[in-house]
């Protein structure tokens, strides 16, 4: 059977479409380089990130096997005509790179490569990474390159999309970085507030007790019971909080697992039953799971600190084209337009903006001495 590379408009618009799918900027140059090599059929390809002293902070290939790149050892820093094309914004078409003055031999294990594309990938003058191709699949004229001048025109159509995909994965994981900072800011406070209150109880009891225990031993009993209660209490606050700083991997467990271990915990920690149950939720975008976890956290913390509930379940399934999260308890409930008025929002504002930032939507129902039920919705799953 002839290799038969992929070729028209249909082609290009998968790989755009596909290097447009991903958020993580490493995600997003593995995409770029599979793309570039299956839509020119080439052999090889790669593609380099510059780092500020004129190498390379990133390069990832694709062609090379796991066992070939280990036994290739680390790039050098200066790369031959790899790393000059951090530095000039041109691209390069060659019949044998083998032949190019600039070029300084590889290492044992390195694939052997004659003709070769290289472009830059630039967002405004700023050179943001380079892409390589070596070894076209096909024919090659005699003492020439098998990469074309439509080759090179298609390679400059993907880098430009390239550019846009690289910087976009940049902004998305630089607001995570901040977003993952404020939560951390929060969650400082927040336990700050609720343990140094503990604290200050447990010395005041303590104090109290040992006053108490000559004169009233009974007294100073109920005094130590009240110590061992407060104690139980401040590890409880401890323990939710690490779970809340410490979620398990989304990107290596997926939305359900996290969910249910951190449920799990959760139920142990808490006098409370939490259970959780999940049906039909197939894999979501990396930016809804974490929104999902992030509502599903803070609507659990409402219920098992604020309402006195028994039971607290939590719920993530399909609604046709959705996915929702509900998130149920039995608690004291709430008049949430009274909530609002009184500028006590239980964490609604920031779950309404997660929910919002994910193209999702949240609604609320609760009514005093009826319980609460926080439900969110994102297309998809």
């Amino acid at each position: 059977m002839s290799h038969r590379p992929p070729s028209g408009l249909a082609a290009v618009s998968a790989a755009l479409l596909a290097m447009s799918r991903h958020l993580e900027v490493g995600d997003v140059l593995k995409t770029i380089v599979a793309s570039a090599r299956e839509l020119l059929d080439a052999q090889y390809a790669a593609l380099g990130v510059p780092d500020d002293h004129g190498g390379f902070a990133q390069f990832v290939v694709d062609g090379v096997s796991d066992e070939q790149w280990k036994a290739i050892g680390p790039l050098p820093r200066q790369h031959g005509i790899l790393a000059a094309m951090l530095h000039q914004a041109k691209p390069e078409r060659l019949a044998d790179v083998r032949q190019d003055p600039r070029f300084g031999g590889w290492p044992d294990a390195h694939p052997d490569m004659s003709d070769f594309l290289g472009l830059p990938i630039t967002d405004g003058d700023e050179i943001i990474g380079a892409l390589f191709l070596a070894n076209k699949m096909c024919p090659k004229p005699e003492g020439g390159c098998g990469f074309t001048a439509e080759d090179e025109e298609l390679l400059s159509i993907l880098a430009q999309h390239a550019a846009i995909a690289l910087t976009n994965a940049r902004l998305y994981e630089r607001s995570r970085e901040l977003t993952i900072a404020e939560e951390r800011s929060r969650l400082a406070h927040e336990l700050h507030d609720a343990v140094s209150q503990k604290l200050f109880s447990l010395r005041l009891t303590a104090q109290a007790a040992a006053a108490l225990v000559d004169r009233d031993p009974g007294r100073a009993k109920g005094e130590l019971q009240q110590v061992a209660a407060l104690a139980a209490e401040a590890v409880d606050e401890l323990r939710a909080a690490v779970v809340e700083l410490r979620p398990a991997a989304l990107d290596e467990d997926g939305l359900i697992a996290t969910l249910r271990t951190q449920i799990q915990v959760l139920d142990r920690a808490h006098t409370a039953e939490v259970a959780f149950e999940s049906c039909g939720v197939r894999a979501l975008p990396a930016a809804q799971e974490e929104a999902l976890l992030r509502v599903a956290q803070e609507a659990l913390h409402n219920a098992l600190r604020h309402s006195g509930a028994e039971r607290v379940s939590v719920t993530l399934a399909r609604r046709g084209p959705a996915t929702v999260l509900r998130v149920t308890d039995d608690g004291d409930g709430f008049d949430p337009t009274a909530v609002r008025r009184a500028g006590r929002h239980l964490g609604l504002v920031s779950m309404r903006h997660r929910a919002n930032s994910v193209g999702g939507r949240l609604t609320v129902v609760s009514e005093p001495g009826k319980g609460a039920t926080i439900e969110m919705e994102v297309p998809g799953g």
